[in-house]
């Protein structure tokens, strides 16, 4: 039994057992979300993922080249401290787009008491303080760097 699980899924029968749970959880939550409007949630699904193939993923692809020219050479890691900010501040950005924009305040509002005015100012705090923590990560990193290359080995 172990091996043909193995075999199956390239892991032990655990793997296979939350494989299969997960699979399960994902299949109910599919009937779930198709049960009322199953065509605006394809249609959504499609156009979600077509507009990423065909506009973002090229988009962010070169972005991110003209990022790696700017770090070329021996402090290419450095890449990475403005690639993970902006990649979660875009992610926030992209789930709260209607909210930040104040394309439809009133229903948010109507439907949740609160005010929709405190999502642009918070995003943008958020994002601060995503480049600032990334900015202090990069500076620790550089400081135990010179660090070490200062002090001789033993």
């Amino acid at each position: 039994m172990r091996r043909r699980a193995a075999r199956l899924v390239g892991a032990g029968p655990l793997t296979l057992l939350l494989l299969a749970a997960s699979f399960a959880l994902a299949c109910y939550a599919g009937v779930r979300l198709l049960e009322d409007d199953w065509w605006g949630v394809l249609l959504w699904f499609a156009g979600a993922a077509l507009l990423h193939d065909l506009v973002l993923l090229p988009l962010y692809a070169l972005a991110d080249r003209a990022l790696r020219s700017l770090f070329r050479g021996r402090r290419r890691g450095r890449v990475n401290h403005l690639r993970v900010p902006a990649a979660l501040s875009l992610l926030l950005l992209l789930v709260w787009l209607p909210l930040i924009t104040r394309r439809r305040p009133a229903k948010y509002a109507g439907a949740t008491g609160l005010s929709p005015e405190v999502f642009l100012p918070r995003w943008l705090a958020v994002t601060a303080a995503l480049f600032a923590l990334s900015a202090a990560w990069a500076l620790l990193r550089e400081a135990r760097a010179r660090h070490r290359s200062r002090t001789p080995a033993k």
